[in-house]
């Protein structure tokens, strides 16, 4: 399946509420050959000189094309892994976490899924699918964890 990240995607710049540093959060749709197919949040930290990013993102099978933000369908989850060092390992790797689980319960969020949850969801591969996607193609993201733009693969 072919994905394509919104270009109309919002950067926010923030100070994290743990240490005070500064970060930026990025929000955006991405979309399929079928049209809207995930809305995504990926807020980029430089906690104690770590780079890592926390990625959520909300899939629904009932996506309005007109209005993908509302209503939503009976079947809405957001997904959320964290993305960074890990032990014995020198590159980022992607860990699964409780979903958006620093922003109240929304509609918008349908069903915030935690890691057990999420294992177990038949939508995980296409989280990941999603995920390495972002990786790959969100200048922001990219720039943040690896320190290459994504028009520079």
């Amino acid at each position: 399946m072919r994905l394509e990240i919104d270009p109309e995607r919002k950067v926010h710049t923030g100070t994290c509420d743990c240490c005070g540093t500064p970060f930026e959060r990025v929000t955006g749709f991405i979309n399929s050959d079928d049209g809207a197919y995930a809305i995504y949040y990926a807020s980029c930290y430089h906690h104690d000189g770590v780079h890592e990013a926390w990625i959520d993102v909300v899939f629904d099978d009932a996506w309005d094309p007109d209005d993908p933000v509302t209503p939503t369908g009976s079947n809405r989850v957001t997904f959320g892994c964290r993305v960074g060092p890990v032990a014995n390992n020198p590159d980022p790797a992607c860990t699964l976490v409780p979903a958006a689980s620093v922003v109240p319960d929304e509609p918008l969020y349908g069903h915030k899924l935690d890691r057990d949850e999420a294992l177990q969801h038949p939508w995980l591969s296409a989280y990941w699918h999603t995920v390495d996607h972002i990786l790959e193609h969100d200048t922001t993201v990219r720039q943040h964890l690896y320190g290459v733009p994504a028009d520079e693969q």
